[in-house]
């Protein structure tokens, strides 16, 4: 039975060195002890030696994807620059900045530490660490190249996370014209048109439809702002909630996603190159292809991809060749299906899966491009219809009164 292995802190010390001078710094440990005899290992006469505190502050950053990517690559290049595993912790923990991910780190090393392997040790951490990133890692080290399986795990993570931040940054700028249309709305029924309303009062003619209903509108937000404002935070959360607990309505806003202009092909393309990245990189490492499937299927993000992949998943083991089975879903595009039928016919299935994920991540990254531009003047064309409009409701009975006189 193996023994916890005692937890690691961050020290921060003061001390004197050979030539006089204070110095100081910071070390990971077990105890203060332990840290002052490292020091005087080092020819320092240590002076103070504290437990460093964790600020509530750092305290409350959390771990980011991001982060978990930035961990890999530098886990894979210092193993690649044959850096022991345990140092390898030790430096990536000293150079971090968020506590959590120190934190994480160090619970990680502790369990290496203790005997496991470093996929067991990963496997521990289920919110960080997913049974595809595990695998890898654990199929890296029962071959013996843990090394270059580090080093493709990074690059899928860094290729991962950089395609979903640019559909992040593709999917904020409908919420941001949304937001802002309905900001400036708000405050012209509720700051401007009652300023015209108590001028038109002096007119004792009667307005324009048009002016009555941008008049009647205002009335209704100023009165009953609190029901406008609780129904659309109220249907936020709702949405969020049923999102999260229904997968009958996961899957219905998957499939309706994809049926939205410019969204939708934006969304397809980034399921294509999620599935394409995710089956090269785990059927590179040695994973066996029904196997890799299992994994790809959670991977593409959306319901209608999942359930293709399990299809294909359910005719590749019963011996049909991937790309025919592509074929079959009739979800996949074609080239994508072409390139996998190349790669299966001359022996480089993971090469070729690599050049089709390589292609569609671009055209995700041109379309995002293109939608900003698009998305600039579609955001001053808004603006321009719902403060005109309105502009126009307010000078519609003063243009009618210039008429009559």
């Amino acid at each position: 039975m193996a023994t916890k292995a005692v937890k690691v802190s961050v020290y921060a010390w003061e001390g004197i060195d050979k030539k006089g001078n204070k110095i100081n710094g910071e070390l990971n440990g077990h105890n203060p002890a332990l840290i002052k005899a490292q020091l005087r290992k080092q020819g320092i006469n240590p002076t103070k030696v504290r437990k460093k505190s964790i600020s509530l502050f750092g305290a409350g950053k959390r771990i980011k994807p991001l982060d978990i990517a930035f961990f890999s690559r530098q886990l894979a290049t210092m193993m690649k620059a044959g850096v022991p595993l345990l140092q390898s912790f030790d430096i990536i923990s000293e150079g971090s900045g968020n506590p959590r991910m120190r934190k994480l780190v160090d619970d990680v090393r502790q369990d290496v530490a203790a005997g496991h392997s470093l996929a067991t040790a990963l496997r521990h951490e289920p919110e960080y660490f997913d049974d595809l990133y595990c695998n890898l890692v654990d199929a890296g080290e029962q071959a013996g190249a843990l090394e270059s399986l580090l080093d493709r795990v990074a690059i899928y993570k860094e290729k991962t996370e950089s395609l979903k931040s640019k559909i992040k940054k593709a999917m904020s700028y409908p919420i941001a014209v949304v937001v802002v249309a309905f900001v400036v709305t708000a405050i012209l029924l509720i700051k401007v048109v009652p300023q015209f309303q108590s001028i038109f009062e002096g007119f004792g003619a009667e307005l324009p439809a048009f002016t009555l209903m941008v008049i009647h509108l205002s009335e209704f937000v100023q009165n009953y702002w609190y029901i406008v404002v609780g129904a659309l935070v109220g249907a936020f959360f709702a949405f969020k909630r049923a999102h999260k607990t229904s997968e009958k309505f996961r899957n219905g806003v998957d499939r309706a996603l994809l049926k939205v202009p410019i969204v939708g092909p934006l969304l397809y393309k980034s399921a294509v190159a999620r599935y394409a990245r995710t089956l090269s990189t785990t059927f590179s490492a040695g994973v066996p292809l029904v196997e890799a499937l299992d994994s790809v299927s959670g991977a593409t993000g959306n319901i209608i991809f999942k359930n293709a992949v399990n299809k294909i998943k359910q005719d590749v083991s019963t011996g049909m060749q991937l790309n025919f089975s592509m074929r079959s879903t009739g979800v996949f595009p074609m080239l994508a299906v072409q390139m996998t039928a190349i790669g299966e016919e001359s022996g480089a299935l993971d090469s070729m899966l690599d050049k089709v994920a390589t292609y569609y991540e671009e055209e995700v990254d041109n379309m995002v491009d293109s939608l900003t531009s698009l998305m600039e003047p579609m955001i001053m064309a808004v603006l321009g219809v719902i403060v005109g409009g309105l502009v126009i409701a307010m000078y519609l009975p003063i243009f009618k009164l210039g008429s009559v006189v």
